[in-house]
């Protein structure tokens, strides 16, 4: 456990000695890190999500917790393909409007245990009540088709993550949990919500704000061209015309 960790856990227990007080129930959550910077070489990073839950009236051994962490929300075209003569062809597509780049759940037991679907789909817990916009009109079953697609493509990627049992709860109101970010990872706002849940209902939430961003050459020429997208996208074209040019030169000479 690093020093700030340590440091802060004692605070976290008085933290929770005095929210006992309180009348309604309170989380007091934290992130290890609050800013991932993406370099050049970036491989990942583990996440750590802990803080400390107090429900008055609920026995300490009788909440669990959920904790969401969602990328930010980008717009998507999913295509299906379908074999036709032997041959790959596109078949289908869905657009969604609003589909989160990255998506974790962890929690302290699977929430098929904790809640009923109902409120599964209202807080989103889990990657079947992510909820997507999908654009323009889709039959219900082919909407749900093409849903279930891209979950299950994003799973793949290791961008979209599930992990029952993934929340450890220590003397009943501490409370931890671990998400790997992949290298693949959009860069901007990253939220993640925490959940305490007795009884099958959410009776405390709270939510933390994290920041992805690349840093070093890449950084900032992310930053130039959304800064100057209109000089970027110039000298980007002008750029694939002189490299097209010389190419065309080297292999006319040979």
């Amino acid at each position: 456990m690093s020093g700030r960790l340590r440091f802060q856990a004692p605070l976290l227990a008085l933290a929770a000695v005095f929210l006992c007080a309180q009348s309604e129930p309170v989380l007091v959550p934290e992130v290890s890190q609050s800013r991932i910077e993406v370099r050049q070489g970036f491989t990942g990073a583990d996440l750590l999500l802990y803080g400390a839950v107090i429900a008055p009236g609920v026995e300490r051994s009788n909440y669990d917790i959920v904790v969401v962490l969602k990328g930010p929300l980008e717009a998507i075209r999913l295509r299906e393909k379908e074999r036709i003569a032997g041959i790959w062809m596109n078949a289908g597509s869905s657009d969604f409007r609003s589909a989160p780049s990255f998506f974790a759940v962890a929690s302290s037991r699977p929430v098929s245990e904790l809640v009923d679907e109902r409120t599964a789909a209202i807080f989103e817990l889990g990657t079947r009540f992510i909820q997507l916009s999908p654009v323009g009109e889709i039959e219900p079953t082919e909407q749900a088709r093409f849903a279930q697609g891209l979950v299950e493509m994003r799973q793949r990627e290791g961008l979209y993550i599930e992990n029952p049992g993934g929340v450890r709860i220590s003397e009943g109101v501490l409370y931890q949990a671990r998400i790997n970010l992949p290298s693949n990872v959009t860069t901007g706002p990253y939220t993640a919500e925490t959940f305490a849940i007795a009884g099958g209902r959410v009776v405390a939430s709270a939510t933390a704000k994290i920041e992805v961003v690349k840093v070093g050459l890449e950084g900032r020429v992310v930053l130039e061209a959304r800064r100057n997208s209109f000089l970027y996208g110039s000298f980007a074209i002008l750029l694939s015309v002189v490299m097209g040019l010389l190419a065309g030169r080297v292999f006319v000479r040979r």
